[in-house]
C-alpha cells in the first residue's frame, strides 16, 4: 500500500459522508460558475455588440441602471466636432417589456447613421426613413417574440410592423428590437433627448488614441462621459453591483463548502486516529501526516471543483434559454473561468485541512497500544 492508496481509501472509507461533502462543495462551485459567468457574459456581449456595430468609444450616462440616462441630443453635434472623430451616431437604448418578452432591447438609432451599417436583412427590408412605423428585429429577438414579417408589435402605446428580420453579428444586435431614433422619440414622448452617442475614431487610431480622445470628449462633454467600447458597461454603477453580489453569494456558498470539507476531515482523522498512530509508530514523520490529510481535503476540493464546474455549466445554459435572459447575453463560460473555479475549490480543500491536518500530527504513537 503506497502513499496515494492510503490517501484514497481515507476518502472512501465513508462513501456518503464524501459524496455529500462533495455536494456541497459542488454547490458553492456550481454558484461561481453560473453566477460569475452570467455577469462577466453581461458585460462581454455588449462590448461585442459595440464591436459588431464599429464602434470605438460611447459617450453614455452609464449609473446605476443598466440603460443609460438621457441626455441633451445636442451632444452628439458637438462631439462630431472633435478633431480626430470620423463618425458619430446618436442612440437611444432602452431595455424594456414588450408583449411577452419581460425584458427586451429596443435599440433605436439616428437615421442614416453608421450604427446601422452592421445589420445584414435575412428577410423583408429594411425602414424607408426615418417616421416610417416599422421596426427590424435581430434574430433572436424574433424567435423571443415569436414575429415574423408584417406581423404588429407593441411598444409603448404605439402599434409598429415588423418589416425586416436581420442578423448583427453580435447576439445583443441579435436580441434587439430596432427602430429609427427620431420614431422613438416621438413614441416615448423623449423629443430630443437620447442616451447613448457611438463615436467612430480616424481609421488607423490605436488603443492610445482612442483613450486620448476620450479625454478630449470629455472636456468638451459634461453631461455624458466617453469610455472606449469594451469598457462602457463594465465602468457602470449596476455592474459593478451585479458583479460583487455574484461574487458575494459565490463567497457564501463556498464558506458553507469549507465547514463541510472541514467537518469530513476531522471525522476522518478521529476514526483513523488509530491507524495514523500506527503510521507514527512506524517511522512517519509528522509532516508526512499533515501532508497526507492536507492531501486528502485537497483532492476532495477538486473533485468537488470538477463536478461544481459542469453542475454551473449545465445551470448556465438552462438559464440561458429562458425568455428573460435569451438573446440579452451570452455567459462567460472560459476555460479561464473553469481554471479558477477549480483553482478555488482545491484552495477550498486544503484551508479546510489544516486544522485536521494539524490536530492529527498531534497524537501520540503510543495510543496505537489502545484497543
Amino acid at each position: 500500500m503506497n502513499f496515494f492508496t492510503i490517501i484514497a481509501r481515507g476518502l472512501l472509507r465513508r462513501p456518503v459522508r464524501t459524496g455529500l461533502t462533495l455536494v456541497g462543495i459542488s454547490i458553492g462551485i456550481a454558484a461561481v460558475v453560473a453566477l460569475v459567468g452570467i455577469s462577466r457574459g453581461f458585460e462581454q456581449s455588449w462590448a461585442k455588440g459595440m464591436k459588431a456595430r464599429g464602434t470605438d468609444i460611447v459617450v453614455s450616462t452609464m449609473g446605476s441602471g443598466l440603460a443609460p440616462k438621457p441626455f441633451d441630443a445636442a451632444v452628439r453635434d458637438r462631439v462630431a466636432a472633435i478633431p480626430g472623430v470620423a463618425a458619430v451616431c446618436s442612440i437611444f437604448v432602452d431595455l424594456t417589456s414588450i408583449e411577452s418578452s419581460s425584458m427586451m432591447i429596443v435599440s433605436s438609432r439616428e437615421w442614416g447613421g453608421f450604427s446601422w451599417d452592421n445589420l445584414k436583412l435575412l428577410s423583408g427590408r429594411m425602414p424607408k426613413d426615418a417616421m416610417e412605423p416599422v421596426v427590424v428585429l435581430g434574430q433572436n429577438a424574433a424567435e423571443v417574440l415569436a414575429k415574423k414579417i408584417g406581423d404588429p408589435i407593441q411598444i409603448d402605446a404605439r402599434e409598429l410592423t415588423v418589416v425586416g428580420i436581420v442578423d448583427g453579428g453580435a447576439l445583443v444586435e441579435n436580441g434587439s428590437v430596432i427602430l429609427s431614433l427620431q420614431l422613438y422619440q416621438e413614441i416615448s414622448g423623449s423629443q430630443n433627448q437620447i442616451n447613448v452617442v457611438d463615436v467612430r475614431a480616424t481609421p488607423g487610431s490605436g488603443e492610445e488614441s482612442v483613450k486620448k480622445l476620450c479625454v478630449e470628449i470629455n472636456k468638451v462633454v459634461t453631461e455624458a462621459k466617453a469610455l472606449p467600447a469594451g469598457e462602457n458597461v463594465g465602468n457602470s454603477q449596476a455592474y459593478k453591483f451585479i458583479s460583487a453580489m455574484s461574487w458575494g453569494t459565490s463567497l457564501l456558498a463556498v464558506i458553507v463548502g469549507v465547514l463541510g470539507v472541514m467537518n469530513t476531515m476531522l471525522m476522518t482523522v478521529f476514526e483513523r486516529k488509530q491507524e495514523i498512530c500506527i503510521l507514527l509508530a512506524i517511522g512517519w514523520r509528522r509532516s508526512r501526516i499533515i501532508r497526507m490529510v492536507l492531501l486528502e481535503s485537497a483532492l476532495l476540493g477538486f473533485l468537488g471543483g470538477v463536478t461544481g464546474v459542469l453542475i454551473g455549466s449545465v445551470a448556465v445554459k438552462v438559464l440561458e434559454t429562458l425568455p428573460a435572459i435569451h438573446g440579452l447575453l451570452e455567459p462567460d463560460l472560459s476555460p479561464r473561468l473553469m481554471a479558477i473555479s477549480v483553482a478555488i475549490s482545491v484552495i477550498v480543500g486544503v484551508i479546510s485541512g489544516l486544522y485536521p491536518a494539524w490536530r492529527s500530527s498531534r497524537l501520540k504513537p503510543s495510543l496505537a497500544m489502545q484497543g
